[in-house]
């Protein structure tokens, strides 16, 4: 039976618009698109989508001012079998390759070039989504747009760029990490990414403006939001959270972090738990949930029809370090988990989205099986714990780097591309594939094609 997109009310939409985000809800159930199902009959399993990524960063050195590579790359994708392709349009600088005046447009990047890891400058003034958006409607490719929603700017060994190197203000939204030597703002950190703290409410209304402003996009088939999440374990522990989080629990906290997580405590669960461990990890959870709501209604308020979802890792088990729960509402994360409050459940956020990515990263050698850290065992599980929420989820591998210790040869390596797309297309609703660059770098084009079309029988 195919699964139908709940539709937000018009009211709701006047109100994502207007800039006002509350909470709300939707009791329609007209359907605005179906994503095909392999359990319709009159709807083949050819059709079940096939996505390939495209990191801004690492593709910059092709496209940045090329719309000829554009189009020679995306015929390629087209030839391979892909159906979709997911366009990065806000890398972790913060900065946007969109139209929009909520933020800045990127002016460059850092990419890695046979003489190393080197700036490549933009000159071009062409729209650079829209270039995709044109030369893949051409190729007859969905064209969706892909956005790292709370970083605002990235420190390199070649210079530092984003917003909160050049606005005081918005740096004064960075997050403040609970490391071993204290409460540091990671502003004073040497992380490269500078992550935004998402409970912060300001950080939260300048993601959506941005999104509404994304969502006008004619011809763009959804919007993704990446690194939709805290910046792990240690993040956020700001006055401004503490605050929050005391009024979410209704009581102070006494020894702030100590009772809610050690100092420097990066992953895991302690062997001794602190007093409120798992009220915080149910709080961001919370809050991330709630943003996405909010996140979806400034999207569908201007395009009802646009596809809103995300990426998320496969690894659920320990995925709460991030303070991200994508599964069902549904699913019985208390009775799965020990972490996981009985109130944890309820901040699932799969039924928030029209579609999900889920990072299938396993090995080369692990392909298949039942598990995480295994391509096929990532995509079933995720079904599993989505419970049909979300109407499309699809799952698979980073081809680049899935062997940093060098233990397969190139051989296993185009192997296990082929193999990817039946392990994952067969146990989810599609293909995804991490990242273009890849692909390109090592030749794997033809690797892929046949994995692909041996699932669409064209062997």
């Amino acid at each position: 039976m195919k699964r139908n997109l709940l539709k937000l009310t018009a009211a709701v939409c006047a109100l994502a618009v207007a800039g006002s985000f509350a909470a709300c809800g939707s009791d329609s159930k007209d359907p605005e698109w179906e994503w095909p199902s392999p359990d319709d009959p009159d709807e083949p399993a050819a059709e079940k989508p096939r996505f390939i990524w495209v990191d801004a960063a690492a593709n910059f050195p092709d496209f940045a001012d090329s719309r000829e590579n554009i189009a020679r790359d995306l015929a390629k994708a087209r030839e391979a079998g892909f159906t979709d392709v997911v366009v990065d349009v806000r890398p972790t600088t913060g900065d946007v390759l969109f139209r929009t005046e909520a933020a800045d447009p990127v002016r460059w990047l850092g990419a890695w070039l046979p003489g190393g890891f080197q700036r490549v400058e933009r000159t071009a003034t062409w729209d650079y989504l829209q270039a995709f958006i044109d030369e893949g409607a051409e190729l007859g490719l969905r064209i969706h747009a892909a956005i790292n929603t709370f970083t605002g700017g990235n420190a390199t060994s070649i210079g530092d760029e984003g917003v909160v190197f050049r606005d005081a203000t918005k740096r004064g939204w960075t997050t403040d990490l609970n490391l071993e030597g204290g409460i540091t703002n990671i502003m004073n950190t040497g992380q490269a990414a500078k992550f935004f703290n998402p409970v912060r409410e300001e950080v939260q209304q300048y993601i959506c403006a941005m999104l509404a402003d994304l969502a006008r996009y004619e011809g763009l088939e959804g919007i993704f939001l990446d690194r939709g999440r805290f910046d792990g374990m240690t993040s956020d522990f700001s006055d401004y959270t503490r605050r929050r989080f005391e009024e979410y629990i209704g009581q102070k906290v006494q020894r702030f972090p100590a009772d809610i997580l050690p100092a420097g405590h990066t992953a895991g669960i302690p062997a001794e738990q602190p007093v409120h461990m798992k009220k915080w990890l149910e709080f961001r959870a919370k809050t991330i949930h709630d943003f996405m709501g909010r996140a979806r209604e400034a999207v569908k308020g201007v395009n009802p029809d646009l596809k809103f979802g995300v990426y998320v890792g496969g690894w659920y088990s320990t995925y709460y370090d991030v303070g991200v729960n994508w599964a069902s509402p549904k699913y019985p994360v208390a009775s799965k988990f020990a972490w996981a409050t009985p109130q944890y459940q309820n901040y699932g956020y799969a039924d928030l989205m029209d579609q999900m990515l889920i990072g299938a990263y396993a090995s080369p050698g692990a392909v298949y099986g039942t598990t995480e850290w295994t391509m096929q065992g990532f995509c079933s599980l995720a079904m599993e714990r989505t419970m049909g929420a979300c109407p499309m989820v699809a799952g698979g591998p980073d081809v680049g780097n899935w062997d940093t210790a060098g233990k397969y040869t190139p051989e296993q390596e185009n192997r296990a591309v082929t193999q990817s797309v039946g392990a994952c297309y067969r146990a989810a609703d599609g293909y995804f594939l991490f990242d273009m660059i890849h692909l390109k770098k090592a030749d794997q084009w033809s690797y892929v094609k046949a994995g692909i079309d041996e699932v669409l029988d064209k062997k």
